[in-house]
């Protein structure tokens, strides 16, 4: 067994993101006060209230439950939330805590209880806790939770076989800037070529790759050629908040004239493989450039241009022999809480290098 020695999500915080998709108010992190820090602060950028019951060590002895009812009590005078998600922790597991004698201290308020903790393997199975736990309270059917399951249990086999927990330790890298990858697309275009986009974009991610779309589709109407879009953004795949994304993102792409061939959802980034190599068959082109999770799709080629996220992705990529491979990196951080598309540093290099062009 190799042993991934970088960093992996932890199965906490995959709770927490899922617990925001399914448009909780608050979470209560029933746990030390530094644990899922940084997460948090992330999800308070969306506008996810997180709190913490700040266990401490006579807690690990005691027990901490007064401290959950308290911290829920609080949380309910507070901001009146109608859906709460308590998240265990690794201390709440170790000490046996039964987070269920919360579930109904609160009449009229919703509470997802998600008993999870960070040794229980992949992250994936802290999203799949989240779920069990929302359909258990009734807020997804048992149709939505099986689809989740599948798409999730795929999502770890894609990082495992080719992703980031591939390998022992992958180096991150920023990669080589955009300059090269923009002039290739523009080259094509300008001869009369064709360029096919694929957005394979992971939830909110959406909001940073689908500027490339915008981009690429402003440089075919400056210099020519022509341009299909191909992009995950079913709006009525995915939960709660995963659908208002790709409405979001979808009715951006719609404004500037662009109709693009839908591939799936915000949520089935690790599915769509076989679905976008379907899909290009029947529109070949000069040049694809495919964005977000790129390794979903196994038709890729060393002269196709690959645009991730992920430093640790790009360096496979580049690794590979994949020499047109380059990294919107910090992405997560730039599109929490947002409600419209982001620039990315693609779509602004492609259109500097229009604009010197007419200058």
């Amino acid at each position: 067994m190799t042993i991934v020695l970088h960093p992996r999500p932890n199965p906490i915080i995959a709770a927490m993101y899922t617990l925001r998709d399914l448009d909780v108010d608050v979470i209560v992190i029933h746990g030390p006060s530094g644990c899922g820090f940084m997460a948090s602060r992330m999800l308070e950028e969306a506008g996810i209230r997180v709190v913490t019951t700040s266990m401490v060590e006579d807690d690990l002895i005691f027990g901490a439950s007064e401290k959950l009812y308290d911290v829920i009590g609080t949380v309910c005078d507070r901001f009146t939330p109608k859906r709460i998600g308590v998240v265990g922790t690794c201390a709440s597991m170790i000490i046996g805590e039964d987070l269920s004698m919360v579930r109904h201290s609160q009449p009229g308020v919703e509470i997802i209880l998600v008993d999870v903790h960070g040794c229980m393997g992949d992250n994936t199975q802290g999203a799949i806790r989240a779920m069990e736990a929302a359909c258990f309270t009734g807020i997804i059917n048992e149709g939505e939770l099986g689809r989740q399951r599948a798409i999730l249990q795929s999502a770890t086999d894609l990082e495992k076989n080719q992703g980031m927990a591939h390998g022992g330790y992958i180096q991150p890298t920023r990669g080589p800037t955009k300059y090269g990858v923009s002039k290739r697309i523009l080259e094509i275009l300008s001869s009369g070529g064709s360029v096919n986009v694929v957005m394979n974009a992971k939830k909110e991610l959406a909001y940073r790759f689908a500027d490339i779309n915008l981009a690429i589709e402003e440089a075919s109407r400056a210099v020519g050629g022509d341009v299909r879009h191909f992009m995950n953004l079913d709006p009525s795949k995915g939960l709660p908040r995963i659908r208002r994304y790709a409405s979001d993102v979808l009715d951006s792409i719609r404004g500037q004239g662009i109709e693009p061939i839908i591939t799936g959802g915000l949520d089935e980034y690790a599915v769509l493989g076989d679905t976008i190599e379907s899909q290009l068959s029947e529109h070949p082109s000069d040049l694809l450039v495919i964005t977000g999770i790129a390794h979903a799709y196994a038709g890729l080629r060393i002269e196709d241009i690959i645009i991730t996220d992920q430093p640790r992705i790009l360096a496979n990529f580049l690794k590979g022999g994949y020499i047109s491979a380059v990294g919107e990196i910090a992405s997560h951080s730039l599109v929490m809480g947002t409600r419209s598309v982001i620039p990315s540093e693609t779509g602004d290099t492609i259109r500097q290098m229009i604009a010197d062009q007419e200058g």
